[in-house]
């Protein structure tokens, strides 16, 4: 059996080494479209900021780590799948037999359609190689631009403060972290990223980027101009699925995957941020671009790639971010389901905040920040679909009575089960 794997992140290096685990003879091959040895994206912003160096990305430390589990890396980019031939072809031309596909392939920033966002001095922050440019620019003192409040620009946000940059950040939503908290949760850290000396534009857009004066200037449509040395663009990322066109792999945001992870061509599987997975709690597709659910999804397809059965039991979308030393989380339908009633409490002098969002009497999702101490059982609660009875209303009136709930509920319906 031959498994070739297009992509080489955390979802990609999981899925060989799980396929060698359950499938000791057969033929496993890793393409990844950037030379060298796999890395972790999400080491990125630790690497600007000093927390690591670039051996510090790598995926796996040892050098012979592949070699020794006879998976083979290619350096390439897919370009076409022929799911007909069961062929893959890559930029080189170089055409790839398979009997079994993962695709791996994560995700590509966006780049907004601003005049001057080609210049030099204009970058993502997605690669090893996008990482020592901005290195070069982001000085102490320096004057960085970065478009982008959401997750992943608040990780970059971060890296860059470390590092002293004079920051200034650009974000088209009414608040930061739009996708991930509500109005008064995205508001809070705002209050606090200003207080961390890091200026913030809200509801605001780039009309355009100029050279000048050997710098950048940045325009925004309210008039405002910021002149710069660096200007990062963080404005989202999307699936990494276009070579995909014409294979009849069926993509919608991103590559429609079943619960077993197999896309709608048997044998073809998907895995990690380019996954559009199936989510048997909700039963809804969505896109879960965060590293723990990519490697569960690519242990869960290279079981079945290997024989076995295996079915992804959840895809809840939850999402963790420290941002300038204040920690937030999301769980689930943070933004409400219709008739669901919801409950909060807020105390803004100590930053901290927490969000309960109800459907019946299951918790669906939650914002919190600055205690960390509800991160599990928050977890717990929406992952496990706990019917909270009577608790419901003790946390309508308190909130934060959410360890006696689960402890309360989570027990009694544990032992239900195991007497029925």
């Amino acid at each position: 059996m031959r498994h070739v794997i297009l992509g080489n992140g955390p979802a990609g290096v999981v899925a060989a080494e799980t396929l060698r685990k359950l499938a000791p003879a057969d033929e496993i091959v890793v393409v990844g479209a950037e030379a060298g040895r796999p890395y972790s994206r999400m080491a990125i912003p630790y690497l600007l900021a000093g927390r690591i160096d670039e051996a510090g990305t790598l995926l796996r430390k040892d050098p012979d780590h592949f070699r020794r589990l006879r998976i083979s890396l290619r350096h390439g980019r897919a370009t076409k799948v022929d799911t007909a031939a069961r062929t893959v072809t890559l930029d080189d031309g170089a055409v790839l037999p398979w009997d079994r596909l993962l695709l791996a392939t994560g995700s590509v920033p966006l780049r907004p359609p601003i005049p001057g966002i080609d210049l030099p001095g204009v970058e993502t922050c997605w690669t090893l190689e996008d990482a020592r440019r901005i290195a070069a620019r982001a000085r102490p003192g320096a004057r960085v631009v970065q478009m982008g409040a959401g997750f992943i620009g608040c990780i970059i946000m971060e890296a860059l403060h470390a590092r002293g940059a004079k920051l200034t950040v650009v974000e088209m939503g009414d608040r930061m972290v739009p996708r991930m908290m509500g109005p008064r949760a995205g508001g809070l850290i705002r209050q606090w990223v200003e207080k961390k000396g890091v200026a913030v534009r809200t509801s605001a857009r780039v009309d355009g980027i100029v050279a000048k004066d050997g710098a950048l200037e940045v325009h925004l449509a309210s008039g405002e101009r910021f002149p710069a040395e660096l200007v990062v663009s963080a404005t989202g990322v999307k699936p990494s699925a276009a070579f995909l066109a014409g294979s009849g792999i069926q993509v919608e945001r991103g590559i429609r995957a079943d619960a077993s992870c197999q896309t709608n061509v048997p044998g073809v599987y998907a895995a990690g941020d380019c996954a559009e997975a199936f989510d048997n709690l909700t039963g809804t597709y969505f896109v879960s671009a965060i590293q723990p659910n990519a490697v569960d999804q690519a242990a869960c397809a290279a079981t079945n790639m290997a024989g076995g059965k295996a079915l992804m039991r959840a895809v809840t979308p939850i999402n963790v971010l420290d941002t300038l030393g204040l920690v937030s989380a999301s769980f689930g339908r943070w933004e409400g389901v219709p008739g669901g009633q919801r409950a909060e409490v807020s105390d803004p002098r100590r930053f901290r905040y927490l969000h309960l969002e109800f459907d019946g009497d299951v918790l669906v999702g939650a914002n919190v920040i600055g205690q960390t101490e509800h991160v599990g059982v928050l977890r717990g609660l929406v992952e496990q679909k706990i019917r909270l009875g009577r608790w419901k209303d003790h946390l309508l009136r308190e909130p934060t009575r959410l360890t006696e709930a689960y402890l309360a509920t989570a027990q009694r319906q544990e032992a239900w089960a195991v007497l029925h």
